[in-house]
């Protein structure tokens, strides 16, 4: 029960001492009483249709239709950022494949040189072990 007294409105609390808020404090209470009828009332009025279906959302860098410039604006310069983002990536990627097929065929290269190599001093030693003709 709420009683005006000099210029203070008080409560009756549950075990039915008052006390003394300000006006600050019982305007936060009201909201808060009005907000817990407000909450149950909502979730038990939604259908279960609407509560399935979920707004489109338009792709991360268009803007939206409802925007204001300076949203426009952020949006189009978040989109640009993941454009360039994008593209640094895609650079990346491709410089790194070409130094692995760069690296593969100098090792291929290496592999060709000792292989002939190894079998140029194979048929010299072999052409000098063979057996002279004596006469």
């Amino acid at each position: 029960m709420a009683v005006a007294r000099g210029g203070f409105s008080t409560l009756e609390v549950a075990n039915m001492s008052e006390k003394i808020i300000s006006r600050r404090g019982a305007v936060s209470l009201l909201g808060l009483a009005a907000l817990g009828f407000a909450v149950p009332t909502t979730v038990l009025t939604t259908s279960d249709a609407e509560a399935q279906a979920q707004p489109a959302a338009p792709a991360p860098g268009a803007p939206a239709p409802g925007m204001t410039r300076g949203e426009q604006r952020r949006a189009a310069r978040r989109a640009g950022r993941e454009e360039r983002r994008e593209a640094r990536r895609t650079g990346r990627v491709e410089r790194r494949e070409a130094r692995r097929t760069a690296r593969e065929e100098r090792r291929e290269a290496r592999r060709n040189a000792r292989q002939m190599r190894r079998e140029a001093r194979r048929g010299m030693y072999m052409r000098s072990n063979t057996p002279t003709k004596q006469q």
